[in-house]
């Protein structure tokens, strides 16, 4: 599978890297803390639905939310795909809160705990794989490596048995004490590519390179919960898929590297795949620029009002929400300009519809903003694609 790295000679990727490395360390500061939080959770079951969706799994976004409250279908096949999306939001929150395994994320190590954490939160309808030439069915193992042979499309992975060898130098390629910080980042979308060529597992390769990937990008720095390139690689699959493919291929010619792989092919895939972290990295800092995200919020707050879906006063306290990160109930009445038992009243309101979240459950406790389904489209345009959420 060499070459592993974009060759060192081209600098062709640098101008997007350091692109991408300034962009995303400047996004975190967008917006407090304690928001940070809240809109992570969100980016997860977005990040959940477009990576899901890349294999086929179209999750619609309410039911992802409904089974993260526990309320899933009565239809098996429905809800065996809200289980799977909870499994994979499950393991990126672990990622995000920095609750994963202390191994370097391209170690063999951590490949397989992903498998694991993902796979071991499944139904068992979902852990069958079928031979499409001989309609035999296999069991997938969480967190083990497959024990025969498959093929994935045209491609035909490593054997079974070659598998450890493959993934040790996978390990090695990408160990971070061996490549400067810049190329570090250059290389994530070389083992993006190369763990999905390796395919080390009967199923859920796709979901756990992509992870694989999000935890790289944690790891160095970069990647926070506010942004996700499932998204990107979601909105341009064909795109994505057939840039996979082209840096399966074998070398092109005298001149394009020294591995059996082609060193074009996998400059092409890397460009593609860093640009495409660029891309998500500026719709997050677009849609959470604080002004035109307050702006939104303020034309949701009026329009629910007109409709008396919200009392009125509600966005003085949503304003000051996104702003300072959580405040008192007491606090939050008073910016209604109601008298307290009226101010109470709007804050309830907005409690009720989510729109505002118990800081640790409590009747009492402070309050912080939430992000219910509803309003995504109207404060987080595009999150989804057009009429999904």
């Amino acid at each position: 599978m060499e070459p592993m790295l974009p060759e060192e000679a081209d600098r062709s990727l640098d101008d997007v890297t350091f692109k991408l490395v300034r962009e995303a360390s400047m996004l975190a500061g967008r917006v407090h803390p304690l928001v940070q939080d809240a809109i992570g959770a969100l980016v997860r079951s977005m990040n959940c639905y477009y990576s899901n969706l890349i294999e086929g799994h179209d999750t619609h976004p309410r039911d992802i939310d409904r089974a993260l409250v526990q309320d899933f279908s009565a239809e098996p096949r429905k809800r065996a795909l809200q289980l799977e999306a909870v499994a994979h939001i499950a393991v990126q929150q672990r990622i995000d809160q920095g609750d994963d395994p202390q191994d370097w994320p391209t170690s063999r190590a951590y490949v397989e705990w992903l498998h694991r954490a993902f796979c071991e939160r499944l139904p068992d309808e979902l852990l069958w794989v079928e031979n499409p030439d001989t309609g035999e069915r296999l069991r997938v193992t969480p967190g083990e490596l497959r024990q025969r042979g498959v093929m994935v499309g045209r491609h035909v992975p490593p054997d079974a048995d070659d598998l450890p060898r493959f993934l040790g130098r996978f390990e090695q390629a990408y160990d971070p004490a061996r490549l400067s910080q810049v190329r570090q980042v250059e290389a994530v979308g070389a083992a993006h590519h190369r763990l999905l060529w390796v395919h080390p597992f009967l199923d859920g390769n796709g979901r756990v390179t992509r992870l694989m990937s999000h935890a790289l990008f944690k790891r160095l720095g970069i990647g926070t919960s506010l942004w996700s390139v499932s998204r990107g690689l979601a909105r341009d699959a064909q795109r994505y898929k057939a840039l996979l493919a082209a840096a399966d291929a074998p070398r092109r010619g005298d001149r394009d590297g020294r591995g059996a792989l082609t060193q074009a092919g996998l400059i092409e895939f890397s460009d593609f795949f860093l640009r495409t972290c660029l891309d998500q990295v500026r719709y997050m800092t677009s849609i959470l620029e604080p002004q035109e995200l307050l702006r939104r919020i303020e034309a949701y707050a009026d329009a629910e009002a007109r409709a008396r879906r919200l009392p009125n006063g509600a966005y003085p306290v949503l304003r000051e929400a996104l702003l300072t990160g959580e405040l008192s109930r007491g606090d939050a009445g008073k910016l209604t300009g109601y008298r307290e038992r009226a101010g109470r009243e709007v804050v309830s309101a907005l409690l009720k519809k989510g729109l505002l979240v118990a800081t640790n459950g409590t009747h009492k406790s402070a309050v912080r903003l939430g992000f219910p389904i509803d309003i995504v489209e109207r404060w987080f345009p595009r999150l989804y694609p057009t009429g999904l959420s």
